[in-house]
């Protein structure tokens, strides 16, 4: 096949030949054959991704190498014991005991058939522990008591052993003089029952609200049933073949099932906003005149080329979570970069083979009037532009105020991990029982802190309990062989729970005689969580900070323009962090949306941090690649910036609403950490899409003037040899 390329028009007027890039010619030339090989790609990433569900964990919100970590190890390798991960909670009749002889027997009768179930072992029992162990499982008022034990096997082994276990154990059971006694399923394994299984639900009513809207929209947006269905190939070629990937790593490391999520929404998003950008070029070079080939072309060269370098930044922001050592936040880095990369891939190679086929095709199928989304649709954004620059100062500063505002409650951020309150007590029973034990019970005997001492006589051991039940915020402790237990007289997972923690560890450290001593539990893992991702944030802000530097120096030739693009990022991050903490840790909005106000997740706010600074650097990367092609065709920067908007500004816009829409479907949730992921990043993306870029960029480059496309002499020649540019014409 023989390609003929014309002589076409630049932004700047002048006309002269644009010959072809190498991967323009090769799509042209061979549109049919990549065609091909894409749908040969797809149909074989869809095999290998099929089973990708089965292959995925549940977990990884604890560091490996802590000391908590090295506790569990120890206390199951050395000393055969287990971490309690179950409650069986048992309530008497109204009026009766749970000493009485009727209800003692029923709950030694559950304790035993439990006890018989294979892969669980009951670790105490109110009516058979020890004196000391036994009143920590009573209720105060003694009508309540628990039998707590250990399901082995993995994270996702015990969600598969909780759901049978709670059918077999949950319902009453008559007594022979009347009335009945209730047993409830509580306890780690069933809160994550609970909440896994609300998400698995959640999940897909988001989508399927959020999927039919957006494409209805989409059609819309484009005025075409064929434009318009053009960034859901995209996106379904990146989330299967993501899918193949973490199939693949599955294989060979640990991969975190709630990665599925951001592959979705992510590839959906993505597919829609370099579908937009690619698919409003073509159609802009064909109106001005241009034959398909040369539209092409000139598409693969410009609108390509900042799609390539979107996706690496939103790539770069991602694999920041691989400085972190849970595997829950690495299994999003693998997932983004992945569905971030092929996205790129599709929408840079895959697409404009298509449009090669459709040619003009692309506008078939019109539905009520095209929507042109550049230079002609752009009036809105043109004259926002120049009004914003003719007034930088008193456009900009209300808006930079109204981001402060918004971030001010994140000077209160705490911090904690998901349990059962996540997720109402409605819709879960782990919740129900995990509210009477923090209510009704001196202290939660299921997620006891405990410290294990290998090195220690029984009677070291005996005096180190002594010594942890007088340390604050402990309710009470016992020695259990060189294993002591302390039950906390405050949440778990609250500030209280944190100080006693440290508190133990300083009386472990003080006494030499003990040894080596680790100190572990849920509530030491939080701490030790926290810790670690203290250390780590630094050096991963550092990696989003340089490689984002150089990559929109590669593009800009600038020092400048990467600078002010991240301060402009810093304060949409700084304003979603403080709006969240005010939403679900202060409780604003608690009764509206369903959700008990707790600590934020720890791990969310880092995960929204890697999403919201992706994006918004994916929307920079769109405007700045015009601004910059404007310039460099003799454009000064007012007039850079105002063609720059006018051209991007409801692309931005647009592909802002409609992943909006996704993601804000996620607060339809039941679970409080989804619906903070969707409500946050949600907010992130139209706040950057509409105050920063319309508004703050462009007064802020005003005020700038010409320093915008500053750059040392050295850095300036360097980049005139090597710089990646988005290719003016």
């Amino acid at each position: 096949m023989t390609t003929t390329f014309t002589t076409v028009s630049g932004e700047s007027g002048s006309s002269r030949s644009t010959p072809p890039s190498r991967l323009a010619r090769v799509i042209i030339g061979r549109a049919r054959w990549v065609l091909a090989a894409s749908l040969l790609a797809v149909v074989l990433a869809g095999a290998l991704g099929a089973g990708a569900i089965g292959k995925l964990l549940g977990g990884g919100f604890e560091d490996p190498a802590s000391e908590s970590s090295r506790a569990n190890r120890v206390l199951e390798q050395s000393f055969g014991q287990r971490p309690a991960n179950l409650v069986l909670l048992v309530t008497a009749p109204d009026g009766v005991g749970v000493d009485d002889a009727t209800v003692a027997a029923v709950g030694r009768d559950v304790a035993r058939r439990l006890d018989a179930v294979g892969d669980v072992e009951v670790l105490a029992s109110y009516w058979g522990a020890p004196p000391a162990v036994a009143a920590g499982l009573r209720s105060t008022d003694g009508h309540r008591a628990m039998v707590v034990a250990h399901v082995e096997g993995s994270e996702d082994a015990v969600l598969d052993r909780a759901r049978p276990l709670q059918e077999q154990f949950t319902g009453p059971t008559p007594l022979p003089g009347g009335g009945t006694v209730q047993v409830q399923t509580g306890g780690l394994a069933q809160a994550s029952l609970d909440i896994n299984s609300q998400v698995a639900t959640d999940l897909a009513r988001a989508e399927l609200i959020a999927i039919p809207l957006t494409v209805v929209m989409l059609i819309v947006v484009f005025g075409s049933v064929v434009s318009g269905l053009l960034p859901l190939l995209v996106g379904g070629i990146a989330i299967l073949a993501t899918f193949a990937v973490l199939s693949g790593l599955a294989e060979f490391t640990s991969v975190s099932i709630f990665a599925l999520n951001l592959t979705t929404a992510l590839g959906l998003g993505l597919g829609i906003d370099y579908s937009l950008l690619v698919v409003n070029r073509f159609r802009e070079e064909l109106a001005a005149g241009h034959a398909v080939p040369d539209a092409v072309a000139i598409t693969v060269r410009t609108a390509g080329r900042t799609v390539a370098f979107s996706g690496a930044t939103i790539a770069v922001a991602l694999a920041a979570l691989l400085v972190f050592p849970l595997y829950f936040l690495r299994s999003f880095a693998y997932a983004g970069i992945a569905v971030v990369s092929i996205a790129a891939l599709a929408a840079t190679v895959t697409l404009p083979a298509l449009l090669t086929v459709l040619g003009r095709r692309v506008n078939a199928l019109p539905v009520g009037r095209r929507r042109d989304l550049t230079v002609g649709g752009g009036a809105f954004w043109h004259r926002l532009a120049q009004f914003v620059m003719r007034r930088p100062v008193a456009s900009g500063l209300p808006v930079i105020v109204l981001l402060l505002t918004l971030g001010l409650p994140f000077l209160g951020i705490s911090f904690s991990v998901p349990d059962d309150r996540a997720i109402p007590a409605q819709v879960s029973q782990g919740r129900q029982v995990g509210d009477i034990l923090r209510t009704e019970f001196g202290g939660q005997d299921d997620v006891a802190v405990f410290a294990v001492l290998p090195q220690a006589t029984p009677g070291q051991a005996s005096a180190f309990a002594d010594r942890l039940a007088a340390v604050p915020n402990v309710a009470r402790a016992h020695a259990e062989g060189r294993v002591v237990k302390a039950t906390l007289a405050v949440d778990p997972f609250g500030a209280g729970g944190e100080r006693a923690v440290r508190d133990i560890r300083a009386v472990a450290a003080a006494d030499a005689d003990l040894g080596e001593v680790s100190v572990g539990g849920p509530t030491a893992a939080l701490v030790d969580t926290k810790t670690t991702i203290g250390h780590r944030l630094p050096w991963a802000g550092l990696l989003i900070g340089l490689t984002t530097f150089v990559l929109l120096f590669a593009f800009t030739g600038s020092v400048v323009l990467p600078l002010k693009a991240l301060v402009l990022n810093a304060f949409t991050i700084v304003a979603v962090l403080g709006s969240m903490v005010w939403v679900f840790q202060d409780g604003h909005l608690a009764d509206l949306l369903g959700f008990t106000p707790m600590p934020l997740t720890i791990t969310m706010p880092l995960l929204m941090f890697a999403v919201a600074f992706g994006l918004s650097m994916d929307y920079e990367v769109f405007l700045l690649g015009r601004i910059t092609e404007l310039h460099q065709g003799g454009a000064d920067t007012a007039e850079a910036v105002a063609g720059g908007l006018a051209r991007t500004g409801r692309i931005i816009s647009t592909a802002a609403v409609l992943l909006s829409i996704t993601l804000f479907a996620f607060v339809s949730s039941k679970v409080s950490f989804i619906q903070m992921f969707g409500l946050g990043t949600g907010l992130a993306i139209v706040l950057d899409a509409t105050l920063v870029r319309g508004v703050l960029m462009p007064s802020i480059m005003r005020l700038m003037g010409s320093v915008n496309w500053w750059a040392p002499a050295p850095l300036r020649r360097l980049h005139a040899r090597y710089g990646l540019r988005e290719g003016g014409l």
